[in-house]
């Protein structure tokens, strides 16, 4: 039997790292990406050496891990860093498999002699078909406290869980979404275009605010983020966007389905999986029960339970909890909301939705929930509903459990004429208004505002620019603390 050779190892790390030959970059597919807005974030963990900690790049399939560490290795290189320096392997390439992390570093260190205490920089890609590599990992951590590793992988959760298990204490878990609205806009170049930045008085808080230069064409685009938006391939391919259902199917979906989540779980029946992800796809936004689900796709409530933590594992969707409205949990959750983690995901299994399409109102609160998936207050938001009423977004703190605001999300401009689709949130705001202070956002198609009814002070604006608040909000103050105060990553 043949057995791989170590110059077969070498040449293919050499075919993949092509900045150890002086004056050699990335290849030119990836530095022709536009950089995500993480990326800021993202180079500055990789080059913080003041802690000795392995980053762990997460995130769905698709959404430019790859491409990030590609660009973090040309941003190593612009710097000054030696392409010597710089190890990437995949752990997808089938030459490597079986081959410990340990071994192929050994193997680099050797060929340029490197020392223990140089400032090297080591990028593991798709880390998760390695066997206990969180194991593997730590020990290099602890072993090579001079170098910098990054890891990165596509079953979110799954490597989430291991990483707070084996790496305490030596991994830093960093979350690559999908592509926020305001991400999209800036990939196509049209942010400035149709958005302007709204000065913020002294002393406001962070947030900051913006308006539509042209609501029509935001919303045009807006559509266009549902239907494909939310991948980077294809936000830059026309091809794709033309048929955005064999790529996002067929790349993404179907390979989350019909490998990652089989090969990590030991899913035997796989088209049972399949079957409750096209009911759950198709009802994004929609309140649904563990009998619904059951009947619908016609598997046991058990198994339910199980595949719903493997999808969300591999970031396919987000559960959402109900309340009541006294912001109060129910002891037996019978009733939950599934978001797909991107609106383009419904669109591929299908078909593509237009500005007038039946179902677009839930795939507008989808893509806004998707928005907060970027945020560490993803865990407080729940959606309240009572008998004869719902408030589709509420914001829970958790010390005291109690709501600190609210929004309803629509797509239309009936509120205008018909005040009455304000009743459930003076309702809400009734039963807990010390809380909330009296303030409610109504997301609109395109009418912008301020209401008081009953009360009540209502911010009317469109859903399209509120969920690009949202995202360019979201970065500001998760990343704050890293972000350079003038960066090409804010807006």
């Amino acid at each position: 039997m043949l057995t791989i050779s170590k110059a077969e190892i070498l040449d293919r790390l050499e075919f993949d790292n092509p900045w150890w030959t002086n004056g050699v970059g990335i290849e030119k597919r990836f530095s022709a990406y536009p950089r995500r807005f993480y990326f800021a974030p993202f180079i500055s963990l990789a080059q913080d050496h003041s802690v000795n900690r392995a980053i762990i790049l997460m995130g769905p399939r698709r959404v430019g891990k790859t491409v990030m560490v590609f660009h973090g290795v040309q941003a190593l290189l612009d710097s000054g860093v030696s392409g010597q320096s710089i190890l990437y392997i995949s752990l997808e390439t089938p030459l490597y498999s079986g081959i410990a992390l340990e071994q192929l570093l050994g193997m680099f260190l050797k060929k340029y002699e490197h020392k223990k205490d140089q400032r090297l920089y080591i990028f593991f890609d798709e880390v998760q078909y390695l066997r206990d590599w969180e194991i593997h990992l730590k020990s290099l951590v602890d072993s090579y406290p001079s170098y910098s590793f990054v890891a990165t992988g596509s079953a979110a959760a799954a490597l989430k869980l291991k990483s707070q298990e084996s790496g305490a204490g030596r991994f830093t878990d960093f979350i690559l979404p999908p592509l926020t609205f305001s991400e999209y806009l800036n990939f196509i170049k049209r942010d400035e275009e149709l958005i302007e930045s709204i000065s913020a008085p002294k002393g406001a808080s962070v947030i900051q605010n913006f308006a539509a230069k042209n609501i029509e064409e935001l919303n045009k685009e807006f559509c266009n983020y549902l239907n494909f938006g939310g991948y980077p391939e294809a936000v830059m391919s026309k091809a794709i966007q033309e048929d955005p259902g064999r790529y996002i199917k067929s790349d993404i979906i179907d390979k989350v389905l019909l490998r990652d989540l089989p090969s990590l779980y030991g899913i035997s029946d796989i088209q049972e999986l399949n079957r409750l992800f096209t009911t759950i796809a198709y009802n994004t936004g929609n309140e649904l029960t563990l009998e619904n689900l059951a009947t619908s796709a016609g598997i046991a409530k058990n198994t339910i339970k199980r595949y719903l933590e493997y999808l969300e594992a591999a970031f396919l969707i987000r559960r959402v909890n109900r309340i009541d409205n006294n912001a109060r949990h129910f002891k037996r959750a019978t009733s939950f909301k599934v978001y797909l983690t991107n609106p383009s995901m419904r669109s591929a299994l299908f078909g593509h939705m237009d500005e007038g399409s039946e179902a677009i109102g839930h795939l507008v609160e989808t893509a806004i929930y998707s928005q907060w998936l970027h945020s560490n207050n993803i865990d407080n938001l729940y959606y309240a509903r009572w008998s004869g009423g719902e408030v589709d977004i509420v914001y829970v703190d958790k010390p005291t459990q109690r709501p600190g605001w609210i929004v309803e999300v629509k797509w239309s401009d009936r509120v205008d004429t018909n005040y009455s689709e304000m009743n459930n949130c003076v309702e809400f705001l009734n039963s807990n208004f010390a809380e909330t202070n009296n303030r409610v956002l109504f997301t609109t198609k395109s009418l912008v505002k301020k209401i008081e009814y009953r009360g009540i002070n209502f911010e009317i604006m469109p859903s399209s620019l509120y969920a690009y608040m949202v995202g360019a909000n979201i970065l500001r103050t998760t990343w704050k603390h890293i972000l350079p105060q003038s960066s090409e990553v804010q807006n």
